[in-house]
């Protein structure tokens, strides 16, 4: 019997791709799992109009972790135009399911290394290693949003006596996203940053938001951030601007070690590192709840270059590493983070946005040919 059960979600587009190549090098490993198929995507939203069916569901609840691959997602529009024809009326609506996944199964905690590994031609500078703490289940992704605004919400927002200009405007004609954040969720992305710096000799932890402007939400993870920093006296900590954050990180990024911010503003930051690093196919994430984790790369599903294998591999690979870390293989996480940085260093062997070509053009390599170059270096 495997020693772990892995859920196992190629996704869309280019997942599948990624996913395929992620197993050549786990294989290399001899890592001791078995791994179990679960549905998830816009196959799944268009044939049966449930993009994680609850099937997919039940076997994330029978297994230890899961690697997941790409998803797609489209506005509400396309999402039911795409729906099967005997769906279609039925009261259905598309809802993203890596965030519904991220909520069910509360992976409070969204965690995005960017690390320039030597050799990488892409490295915007070759001392950057950063790590993002994005809050996962809150904030602006939250999901609770209306179109048209619906007269009772209006009514109830018109406590805030600055809502009430927008009814000039007719609520047909009204959407509205919120941005709910709670002390509970503040207070655990924001110690599980420190926590993070203190047990791996980081040195400092900035708090990326907006309080001057977003007064209550950005006040509040900044109130928290503040007093939980005071047990933390050997981090330096401090704070900046959603703004500011974007200038400085490309004047002085080596400057920056742990970032931690709300959903929306830890995913902009996180695709910044990414940029500094490489790009997204040096990007990983890794979805920690306090009993589950899903582990995926933090690009896109990319269609137009489904089953073409040009895509790079290496942040599928990385998000094998932190499932490794996560599981406490840290041999494993170790052999194969070192024979990833041996083949970005050597540079005999990579994809098309390292070659700097354009994707599909003679001088790159496959990504089934990056996978294998790693699953020859593990040592």
């Amino acid at each position: 019997m495997a020693k772990y059960r892995i859920a196992w979600m190629p996704g869309d587009g280019v997942g599948n791709d990624v996913m395929e190549a992620a197993r050549i090098v786990l294989d290399a490993l001899k890592f001791d799992a078995e791994y179990i198929p679960a549905d998830i995507g816009w196959e799944f939203w268009c044939k049966e109009g449930d993009p994680l069916p609850e099937r997919t569901i039940k076997t994330l609840k029978e297994t230890d972790c899961a690697l997941f691959g790409a998803i797609t997602s489209k506005p509400r529009d396309e999402a039911n135009d795409e729906l099967d024809p005997s769906l279609k009326g039925k009261g259905l609506s598309y809802f993203s399911p890596i965030v519904k996944l991220r909520q069910m199964f509360n992976l409070h905690t969204n965690m995005r290394p960017c690390k320039a590994y030597p050799g990488n031609p892409l490295n915007y500078r070759d001392d950057i290693d950063q790590v993002v703490f994005r809050e996962n289940t809150e904030g602006s992704y939250g999901g609770v949003e209306f179109f048209p605004l619906p007269e009772e919400v209006y009514t109830a927002l018109c406590l805030n006596p600055k809502m009430k200009p927008w009814k000039d405007k007719g609520l047909d004609n009204i959407a509205l996203s919120t941005r709910i954040m709670s002390k509970q969720g503040c207070e655990s992305i924001c110690r599980q940053a420190l926590d993070y710096a203190k047990n791996n000799g980081r040195k400092r932890v900035t708090l990326v938001e907006k309080p001057n402007v977003l007064r209550e939400t950005g006040g509040l993870i900044t109130r928290v951030f503040r007093e939980l920093s005071k047990g933390y006296g050997d981090l330096w900590t401090d704070e900046a601007n959603i703004d500011a954050i974007c200038m400085w990180m490309f004047k002085n990024p080596q400057d920056y070690d742990v970032l931690v911010a709300e959903n929306m503003f830890g995913d902009i930051i996180s695709d910044l590192c990414a940029g500094l690093v490489g790009g997204l196919g040096f990007a990983s994430a890794a979805n920690i709840g306090d009993k589950y984790a899903v582990f995926e790369p933090t690009h896109g599903s990319a269609p137009k270059y489904d089953g073409k294998y040009v895509v790079n591999p290496m942040a599928m690979l990385l998000t094998a590493k932190l499932m490794f870390d996560w599981l406490g293989e840290d041999d494993l996480a170790t052999r194969l983070e070192g024979a990833i940085a041996d083949v970005i260093k050597e540079g005999k062997v990579a994809t098309y946005d390292v070659r700097g070509v354009k994707a599909g053009q003679p001088g790159a390599n496959t990504t089934l040919e990056v996978a294998e170059e790693v699953a020859r270096k593990v040592k």
